[in-house]
């Protein structure tokens, strides 16, 4: 199997199983997202929407992936939706990476919120991946 098919199925892995493991299954993380009781219904709900959406996402990206015949570009671009989301939720007013209340509990590298981390390097590996992905020579004579 080639490096950025490898490449595109691993980000497509962990794009399925992230947002449900930080924000409904590790008890430390859920303790922040679905299972925070300062966190108003509609809050609990827009939580549960980004994780069904990112599981959706992360199914379809290995589909495409795992494919013989699949476009690993089109892979790429639909397993980059939901990080390319996470940095640009951060552009909206009154939005933050973590509740005030889980300041000493939230883990940060390189002065980045960890989550954000986590969406820049699985953007780079998949821009890295998408490079690598051998192109069909083009038909110059073809007509668009």
């Amino acid at each position: 199997m080639a490096l950025s098919r490898t490449l595109i199925i691993g980000v497509g892995v962990i794009t399925t199983v992230s947002a449900v493991l930080a924000d409904l299954v590790v008890p430390e993380l859920a303790a922040q997202h679905a299972f925070n009781p300062g966190w108003p219904p509609h809050a609990k709900f827009h939580d549960a929407q980004y994780m069904v959406m990112t599981v959706l996402l992360g199914l379809l990206g290995l589909t495409l992936a795992l494919r013989r015949a699949g476009n690993l570009v089109h892979a790429a671009g639909v397993l980059a939706v939901p990080w390319l989301g996470m940095i640009g939720a951060l552009s909206f007013p009154g939005t933050a990476t973590y509740d005030p209340e889980f300041a000493d509990r939230t883990l940060f590298v390189l002065g980045l919120h960890g989550q954000v981390l986590m969406a820049i390097v699985l953007i780079l590996v998949l821009l890295a991946a998408v490079v690598a992905t051998p192109r069909p020579p083009s038909d110059s004579g073809a007509r668009p």
